[in-house]
Parts: structure tokens; C-alpha cells; sequence
């Protein structure tokens, strides 16, 4: 089937979405945040308020306002998980590069022979080559001012410039699971295991909000163990969806116990669900008794 839509004007979309039962109270301000969104953005959001996915014909009494506040919760939702998983990354960060080095050196991350999967390895250290090459950063640039060999710095300068997702696929496929026990228990996870889907999973969600996807109401393909019982405060899992974003929040906070004991995050959280009361929890995913939850009372 070939694709024939053409592109319509703000004012025409603006015109449609009133044909489809839209309610407009302020004409000049929707015109503006159709122009600032976008129509195919803000789409994401009011399929929630369709009561027919062909005519995409709204429910009765659906304001514009009622789909931009969902859009505004969604937002300043990112900004909170991205926050989150920038305090993890960096902790993560730094305690793989801490115990791998202590007991590997200063360049294990190029030898071949200390990882399971020879082509995982190869596309590891080419994307590790690309983010130094890409890099600007001051300490790298001295480094190969002055050293010539080996190729690359040492671990605890060049893993600091590696990507998230990078950083993942090499404890992943690291041999040594004493040493990746380690990394897991210095972050309250008792087998390693945890920590490789934790870190997959959060690897999606963070690229998510970096791009600014829509983080309410989604269903997440990479999602992350769920252990019926951890060592620090944790969650009733019997009716958890892993693939819902209350099963990623969830792995969130309990790393956060582990690196920022004093975080403000859950706060955050509470404060935003409490601003937005209108905002479907289920559609996150969580459950009915969530705030009894050791992990996420106040």
C-alpha cells in the first residue's frame, strides 16, 4: 500500500481535530502549541481519548487541555527517570571500572580472551574507538598527547566517555562472574544476573528520554528481572507487568539505596503523581497497593 497523505497546514490539523470532537477552548494557544509539539507528537498522547482508532473520532468532552497536561506529566516525568539513571550510570560507571581493574589491569577491556562472545567484543571495542575518536574531553586529549601505546587510555578514562548501552554489553560479556558479583552486590543486587537485565533495560529507558519518547503508557520490550525478594527495601512483585514502566521505576529507586542514600528522587515521583492526579497509573503499570510498598513509602 503506498503512502498518500500529504502535509496539511497547523491551522488545518488544528481544524481537524475540532471535526473529530476535539474540544478548543483557546484557539491562538493551540495554534501555538500544535506549532511548538507537533501533531504527530501529541498524537502518542490522545489515542487514549479516541473511542474509534479509524475515524479517531474523541470522546465526549476531550479537551486539548486534558492531552497537553498528559504531554507536560510525560515530560517532566523524563526529566525525573533521566536524572535517576544518570546518578546510576555514573555509579555503575565507576564500580566497574574500580573491582575489573584491580583484578585485570588497566586495559582489560581490550583483551579478547577476559570475554565469552569474540563478536559482542569486537563491535564493543569498535563503538569504544568510535566514542574516543568522538570525544572532546580535555584528559583524553592530553592522554594522547603524551602516550602513543597502547592504542587506547587506560579504563578509567576511556569507560568514562563509553555509552550506557556499551557499558552494558561489556559486563554482560565479561568471564569473570567473581568480579561481576561484586559490581552487583556493591549495588544491592545479589546475583549478577539482575544486574545485566537491570542494565539492559535501563539502557532502553534512558534512550528513551534522551530522545524524548513517550515514557507514559508504553510497553517496553527489554524489561528487567523481577526478584521476588532483594536485600534492601523492595516491592510486592506478584502483580507486576515487567514490561510497564512502574517495573522500571521500581529498579530505579532500589539502586538509587545503594549510591544516593539521601536522593530526592522518590520525592520527586510522589510530588509529580500528586500534581497530576488525573494521570492513569495503571496505564504505568502500577498496581493498587503501590504506595504500601516498602520501597515507595515516604
Amino acid at each position: 500500500m503506498r503512502y498518500t497523505k500529504q502535509p496539511t497546514d497547523i491551522t488545518t490539523q488544528l481544524s481537524m481535530l475540532k471535526q473529530r470532537g476535539l474540544i478548543v477552548s483557546d484557539n491562538d494557544l493551540a495554534l501555538k502549541q500544535l506549532a511548538s509539539i507537533s501533531y504527530f507528537r501529541l498524537a502518542s498522547y490522545w489515542k487514549r481519548f479516541e473511542i474509534d482508532t479509524n475515524t479517531h473520532q474523541f470522546a465526549n468532552g476531550t479537551r486539548l487541555e486534558d492531552i497537553i497536561s498528559l504531554y507536560n506529566f510525560d515530560k517532566e516525568l523524563r526529566t525525573i527517570v533521566f536524572t535517576a539513571i544518570q546518578d546510576i550510570e555514573v555509579a555503575l560507571r565507576t564500580r566497574i571500572i574500580h573491582f575489573f581493574s584491580l583484578r585485570h589491569g588497566a586495559f582489560w577491556f581490550m583483551d579478547s580472551a577476559k570475554f565469552n562472545n569474540q563478536t559482542i567484543f569486537q563491535t564493543c571495542l569498535t563503538n569504544i574507538q568510535a566514542e574516543l575518536n568522538r570525544s572532546r574531553e580535555e584528559f583524553l586529549q592530553e592522554h594522547f598527547a603524551r602516550y602513543s601505546s597502547p592504542s587506547m587510555p587506560p579504563v578509567w578514562k576511556t569507560l568514562e566517555v563509553v555509552s550506557l548501552g556499551n557499558l552494558s554489553k561489556l559486563y554482560a560479556n565479561m568471564k569473570d562472574v567473581v568480579v561481576k558479583k561484586q559490581v552487583a552486590k556493591s549495588m544491592g543486587l545479589p546475583q549478577y544476573t539482575y544486574m545485566e537485565s537491570w542494565m539492559r533495560s535501563l539502557t532502553v529507558l534512558r534512550n528513551c528520554c534522551a530522545h524524548h519518547a513517550r515514557t507514559w503508557n508504553r510497553r517496553y520490550p527489554t524489561m528487567p528481572q523481577i526478584p521476588a525478594r532483594l536485600p534492601l527495601l523492595w516491592i510486592d512483585t506478584r502483580n507486576v507487568r515487567p514490561m510497564k514502566l512502574y517495573a522500571q521505576l521500581s529498579t530505579l529507586l532500589y539502586l538509587e539505596q545503594s549510591i544516593t542514600p539521601n536522593s530526592n528522587i522518590k520525592q520527586q515521583l510522589l510530588d509529580l503523581l500528586t500534581k497530576y492526579p488525573q494521570i492513569s497509573l495503571r496505564a504505568m503499570g502500577f498496581p493498587q497497593n503501590w504506595l504500601h510498598q516498602p520501597l515507595w513509602l515516604r
